[in-house]
């Protein structure tokens, strides 16, 4: 089973606006080729699919990700407005990855541009954890740990103490992966007897500078996506970059 992780798009009603330094339209398709030549099975997008938040861009964004060769789906960011979003594509929260499963958590706080899961949705993740013991990569906008760049540390998931508390006594789950960082990102979480992995993925559109004290743009990084080969007992990760 091969997925691969989308993040960031940040779509404008204009297919020709720009972002801060590219066309994030002309990014997100040069990204959509290159993972279609990966030929993944799934493609899970990570969140802030829109910039301005507009209808408009959720129905280019869904055009433009119909493209992809695999079956999608998508999940909302901080810059998202999920009723628009589920009025264009349903919002699943779970994966089926055959001997694998994917679980899709909401990390959005209306108004904040930092995320947090709040007590229902942590019962919620918890139940279904409970539920099935397959091996389990849990994605999320909002990183659950500081990732180093200072700025987006302010910013990531509030509540995140009590989500690796939660996770705790679930030992299959073997990943968590998350977008809002603009950058790649690898780390480890020692966990109950154990280490869960924790990845970031680049973003479609601009990236971020890693190690930032403050907000500042990498523009020599390329616009990328995260590949994850899972197989019984075994998970492969890497970041790919675009040149176009």
């Amino acid at each position: 089973m091969r997925l691969v992780q989308i993040t960031d798009c940040h779509l404008h009603a204009d297919p020709a606006a720009r972002g801060r330094i590219g066309v994030p339209l002309r990014q997100l398709e040069a990204v959509i080729e290159a993972v279609n030549r990966e030929r993944p099975d799934r493609v899970v997008v990570s969140g802030d699919i829109s910039q301005d938040e507009t209808a408009a861009s959720y129905e280019l964004a869904e055009r433009t990700l119909s493209r992809l060769d695999a079956p999608w789906c998508w999940l909302p960011g901080n810059h998202d407005r999920t009723d628009l979003m589920a009025e264009r594509r349903a919002l699943p929260d779970e994966l089926d990855l055959g001997v694998w499963r994917a679980l899709l958590l909401d990390t959005q706080v209306c108004g904040r541009e930092g995320g947090e899961l709040g007590l229902e949705r942590l019962a919620a993740l918890d139940a279904r954890l409970a539920g099935d013991d397959r091996p389990t990569l849990v994605f999320m906008h909002h990183p659950p740990l500081p990732v180093g760049t200072a700025w987006l540390d302010e910013i990531g998931l509030a509540d995140a103490e009590a989500f690796w508390r939660l996770l705790a006594p679930h030992r299959q789950v073997r990943a968590v992966c998350f977008g809002h960082i603009h950058q790649a990102y690898e780390g480890i979480r020692a966990l109950a007897g154990r280490r869960v992995a924790v990845y970031g993925c680049p973003a479609s559109s601009d990236q971020f500078l890693p190690g930032a004290t403050t907000f500042a743009l990498d523009e020599a990084a390329r616009p990328g996506y995260r590949l994850y080969d899972l197989r019984p007992g075994a998970l492969e990760t890497r970041v790919a970059r675009v040149v176009f």
